[in-house]
């Protein structure tokens, strides 16, 4: 499978956000490793671990520059957040009852991979223009 590439046009100016955005990719191109090499259903487990923690913590961080530079748009991003949170718990208890077979490893990387890219390059990059407009 191929990979997600860190392009220059996900950057949201704000380099915590951005560095943490790039542990994202570079966790969910762990696991299109893993399936390229017929070993997704082996590290699915960990990987979803891994981002049911770190999302929330990347979502904690973000809402904190919000609150902290009061952002007008602060309850609609919170939603998002919130919602994607919502969506990938109900995922992740499908994946425990039906377990970690290549469909739950597809469903896996069209739900993180194109959520994160479009939430990315349109709600955190106008999030990011604010804040680099707040903290010249």
């Amino acid at each position: 499978m191929p990979q997600i590439e860190w392009l220059d046009q996900y950057s949201v100016g704000v380099e915590t956000i951005d560095n943490q955005h790039k542990e994202l990719f570079a966790r969910i191109n762990k696991l299109l490793d893993a399936c390229s090499q017929g070993e997704g259903k082996k590290v699915l487990p960990e990987i979803l671990d891994f981002l049911g923690d770190y999302i929330v913590f990347h979502f904690s961080t973000e809402e904190k520059y919000m609150k902290d530079h009061l952002y007008p748009h602060y309850t609609a991003h919170k939603n998002e957040h919130d919602n994607f949170v919502e969506t990938y718990k109900k995922f992740r208890e499908e994946i425990e009852k039906e377990g970690t077979g290549v469909a739950a490893v597809i469903k896996t990387n069209r739900l993180v991979v194109d959520w994160l890219k479009n939430h990315i390059l349109g709600t955190d990059r106008k999030l990011g223009s604010f804040l680099k407009e707040k903290m010249k």
